[in-house]
């Protein structure tokens, strides 16, 4: 028998007006021939054309004359190669330039799906009953570029979402890089990113045991200056910098709404998206929490899992996960550790569930094998849809399915608390498949979680319908476990 499942009468779905501004440049000799044009016009038409630009675009975006700065300084270097004095050029004509350097993108006009839900660290001012919630989406614009937002929400008595109002902007966050790397932990990296050492040695070999971010950068850059460097160097040293620019800070004003709080691909490493976080609540042993979350950068044709943490939704910091055990999609992290040690789910494969156990959260090595496919809805491949959730009956993990014609299905898994490799039970049967009206969207005939929690003794899932947009279910725990127990 089926578990029964509630679906809520709620969507989330994309809208294409929800728009941030990213610096655009054309190639060095068009910024240049574009330079030269709005040196000729006077002062009257620079301060005209300035005056209609921000009349037309400062009602969408906040302090849109400090992006046009900050984006006409980006391409300092081509102005003054110019013959031209950056630091006369008047305010007027600098907030020009950088318009010019600046474009509109749709964060989530293609889709926005893949929700993972947490508890919040604000839980005041509530009703006995009520959660107060944090939910992540993956919001998709155009060229299929990816990127993490953010929804605040409180779960009611019935397991009822009340969503806070959206903001009306958009807010850019400050990013800054790690100063310091450890060589051999790079080293042991690229190894894993199959860069060929017989590439990486020479630059390797020219910094010390602890080199600085920028010396990287210097040392790469002046070897691919080479016109006449093969093609595979190249993409190995180029390799070399997204990895190293994988490392950064991330920070967000506090007057900025959550809403308005985007994590948008920064690095090379993830330059084509931010792809499926699945946010925790940690509960370090001394009771500390901290929040992370496991995602997926990819730049188009090589994919670099990474960490993200937090301690306020302000802050976030960002790095790559590393060893034998971190590769390929789908990892999660437990929300406390298991005998002194982390705990990971992942499929390195691509294919079965796996567990690995860690003294450091982004060293990941000798995974162990959990759960192959075993039933039809499953057999093409079975991964996490989220990380493990403590329940006094066992770890629940909530797990995806792939079958015929790549129909992907949520399940549920319950494993031993002590020992998470000691599977209790298992359904047969999918909690959710794709329903008719749930079969259209980007990708057709998909379900899919990125993290669930739990409230007033129910599941809360919330899922991707087809990759274009979300919403979420209520399963009673009582019966979940019933029919798991029963296998």
């Amino acid at each position: 028998m089926r578990v029964s499942v509630e679906r809520k009468d709620i969507r989330f779905m994309p809208d294409s007006s929800r728009v941030l501004v990213r610096f655009f440049m054309n190639g060095d000799q068009r910024t240049q021939d574009l330079v030269t044009r709005i040196m000729a016009m006077s002062d009257f038409q620079v301060a005209q054309t300035l005056e209609q630009t921000l009349r037309e675009f400062s009602r969408r975006h906040r302090n849109i004359s400090q992006v046009f700065i900050k984006h006409c300084s980006k391409i300092r270097s081509i102005i003054e190669g110019m013959q031209l004095n950056y630091s006369q050029l008047s305010e007027d004509r600098k907030l020009l330039i950088g318009s010019y350097c600046t474009m509109e993108f749709s964060l989530e006009s293609a889709a926005f799906f893949n929700p993972s839900m947490i508890e919040d660290f604000d839980q005041t001012y509530l009703e006995e009953g009520e959660k107060r919630v944090i939910i992540s989406f993956r919001a998709t614009g155009e060229g299929h570029i990816s990127s993490l937002v953010f929804r605040r929400a409180i779960l009611d008595k019935n397991n009822d979402l009340q969503l806070m109002k959206i903001g009306n902007h958009i807010d850019k966050a400050e990013i800054s890089h790690k100063k310091l790397y450890d060589k051999k932990r790079f080293i042991e990296r690229l190894e894993q990113m199959d860069i060929p050492t017989k590439f990486s040695r020479a630059i390797m070999d020219r910094l010390p045991e602890r080199f600085e971010y920028y010396a990287l950068k210097r040392e790469v850059s002046e070897i691919l200056k080479d016109t006449n460097m093969i093609s595979e160097r190249r993409m190995a040293l180029e390799e070399m910098t997204w990895l190293v620019d994988s490392f950064y800070d991330v920070q967000f004003k506090h007057d900025a709404d959550i809403s308005a709080r985007v994590i948008f691909p920064i690095s090379e490493s993830e330059s084509r998206g931010i792809e499926d976080a699945r946010f925790v609540r940690f509960i370090d042993d001394d009771g500390e929490i901290k929040i992370y979350a496991t995602y997926t950068a990819y730049n188009g044709h090589t994919i670099l899992p990474k960490l993200l943490s937090t301690d306020d939704f302000y802050t976030f910091r960002i790095m790559p996960l590393h060893g034998a055990g971190a590769q390929n999609k789908n990892l999660a992290l437990f929300p406390t550790k298991i005998k002194g040690k982390y705990a990971m789910l992942a499929r390195i494969d691509g294919v079965n569930n796996y567990i690995m156990f860690s003294d450091r959260n982004t060293l990941w090595k000798n995974p162990i094998l959990l759960q192959k496919p075993r039933y039809p809805w499953e057999f093409t491949q079975i991964g996490n849809c989220g990380s493990p959730l403590y329940t006094t009956e066992g770890w629940l993990i909530i797990t995806h399915g792939v079958g015929p014609m790549r129909r992907y299905c949520i399940g549920a898994s319950l494993f031993d608390l002590e020992d998470p490799t000691k599977e209790i039970g298992r359904l047969a049967e999918p909690l959710i498949t794709p329903l008719e009206h749930e079969r259209e969207g980007y990708v057709p005939n998909v379900v899919y979680s990125c993290g669930a929690l739990i409230h007033n003794n129910s599941l809360i899932l919330p899922y991707a319908v087809s990759d274009y947009s979300s919403t979420y279910a209520v399963v009673k725990l009582e019966e979940l476990f019933r029919a798991l127990k029963r296998r």
